[in-house]
């Protein structure tokens, strides 16, 4: 093992001298996916229709094509999955990455192509490794196996075309070569189960007797799988069970909250966590210091950025700037071209670059308020109809909200907390919140995932609080008037913690 070791920690090394070409030379390798993205895609139907044989420069496809959501190219995606082609991308789209949904769709269905699977995910994952091995030569990851925690799929068949649907981690299982199958635990099989409770069950036995070096996934759902393999196990901590485990790589959301429960149960000081940005639309950035959060920002995986500075995103003239136009510690939506299709898509993700020599970023937050704590992506738009639809229900009506997450703890799973100043009070809380949380999960399917038999989140947990807190809280502010809002959702407790300090003071 030691030799295969070495084998493939030097393959993997290869790679970075091609990462510090795209260092050394960001704008040419970012004009030159503009040219081969422009000319691959110049006889789909969306390359007709907006003329991109005759498009010279970035300059020209700013002016032309506008920026887009989910709910322009829902069209042409949902024509894909009916089995046209050539839509969006010149090769055959069969995969579709299921995420989070809109404002009017409980999921997005992202096309994934071979070639994005190829030159983005999977060349991200690769770029992963080879930027662990030069940072640690001393590494022994490939000793042992790489536990990859993966999601779901399932096929579905309309007018004979099949065409697959599943979250992004488990397309990149699916379509792994077979020899990772060598180096990876689970099984196939157990890896793409859709049943989490039976999945994380069958993970953790099927996981146990390998030597584990590594584990990649999100870190809520990690945490459970830790959690179960130690009550199995009856071991006090994860290193009673893998000894040789040295890597955590993850990924979907931020890993502040969970580092002290990380710590708790893997207590090794040579432990070590590695931050990627992979979304369901595209491999972005990849922490390259061992000693800072910020992401490289990965320019040759057929990608072409744009970014939109905050202040002008709901502004009809506001204009992205392109890599080269960047500051740093600047809020930007990103605005991004695909090998998939996605043409100057708005992923809904805001940046900031910490580095313009090499391009580094960190993720900043979302360009709509939401809660993303755990992978649930719950969004305003959400949270709105949600608590319409518990209020007609149950007769009440609602004066003004906010709400946060409660982060696990040793022994207890995540929830949402809402604090919620009602005008007409529901007569029975209890029947309130399950409408509530029933509606929350009709309307997004990754916040369903996470309530699936309270295995991440918990029901949410529903404050009322007395009348006037909420302007008693803005007025203590220096915020009343009506240029100021009510923070309805946010990733910390700050405002949360505020409001529940003048509740318990009043």
């Amino acid at each position: 093992m030691a030799l295969i070791n070495s084998f493939i920690s030097w393959v993997m090394k290869k790679r970075i001298h091609q990462i510090e070409l795209f260092k050394k030379y960001p704008h040419e390798v970012q004009a030159e996916w503009f040219k081969k993205l422009i000319q691959a895609a110049k006889n789909t139907e969306w390359g007709k229709k907006y003329d991109y044989a005759s498009l010279n420069s970035p300059d020209e496809y700013r002016n032309r094509i506008p920026i887009n959501d989910y709910s322009a190219l829902k069209p042409y995606i949902e024509r894909l999955m009916k089995g046209e082609q050539k839509l969006l991308w010149p090769s055959d789209i069969k995969w579709f990455a299921k995420s989070s949904g809109t404002t009017s769709d409980k999921s997005k269905f992202i096309p994934v192509s071979q070639e994005s699977l190829e030159e983005c995910h999977f060349k991200g994952g690769k770029d992963m490794l080879s930027i662990y091995c030069t940072n640690h030569p001393d590494t022994l990851l490939f000793d042992g196996r790489g536990l990859a925690l993966g999601g779901s799929h399932k096929i579905s068949e309309i007018n004979t075309d099949e065409y697959y649907v599943g979250d992004l981690s488990a397309i990149i299982i699916q379509n792994l070569p077979f020899w990772a199958e060598f180096i990876r635990v689970p099984k196939r099989r157990v890896a793409l189960m859709d049943q989490w409770e039976i999945k994380i069950e069958e993970m953790a036995h099927a996981t146990i007797p390998h030597n584990v070096t590594s584990i990649s996934g999100v870190p809520s759902w990690t945490m459970l799988l830790l959690k179960k393999i130690l009550e199995i196990t009856g071991k006090n901590n994860i290193l009673d069970v893998w000894p040789n485990l040295e890597a955590f790589f993850h990924g979907g959301v931020s890993f502040l909250p969970y580092r002290e429960q990380f710590n708790y149960i893997i207590p090794s000081g040579r432990m070590r966590y590695f931050e990627t940005y992979n979304a369901s639309e595209g491999f972005f950035g990849i922490q390259d210091l061992t000693e800072s959060s910020e992401l490289l920002l990965m320019l040759d995986y057929g990608i072409f950025y744009e970014f939109l500075p905050m202040d002008q995103l709901n502004d009809p003239a506001g204009k992205t700037l392109l890599l080269g136009e960047v500051e740093k510690y600047v809020n930007y939506a990103m605005i991004i071209s695909t090998n998939a299709g996605l043409w100057r898509y708005m992923i809904g993700d805001t940046v900031k670059f910490t580095s313009l020599n090499p391009y580094r970023i960190e993720i900043t937050g979302r360009t709509k308020n939401f809660i993303n704590a755990f992978g649930e992506e719950l969004i305003i738009d959400n949270a709105e109809k949600a608590l319409a639809i518990a209020n007609n229900k149950c007769g009440s009506s609602v004066t003004d909200y906010t709400a946060a997450p409660v982060y696990f703890d040793k022994n207890e799973n995540g929830a949402h907390e809402w604090i919620i100043e009602f005008e007409l009070a529901p007569k029975n809380i209890e029947y309130f919140t399950e409408t509530f949380d029933n509606a929350l999960k009709s309307l997004n399917s990754d916040y369903e995932a996470k309530r699936y038999k309270n295995m991440i989140l918990k029901a949410p947990i529903i404050r009322e609080a007395p009348k006037n807190t909420f302007y008693n809280w803005m007025k203590s502010r220096g915020k009343l008037g009506g240029q100021n809002k009510v923070p309805r959702l946010s990733n910390n407790r700050k405002y949360v913690e505020a409001i529940l300090s003048i509740i318990e003071q009043s």
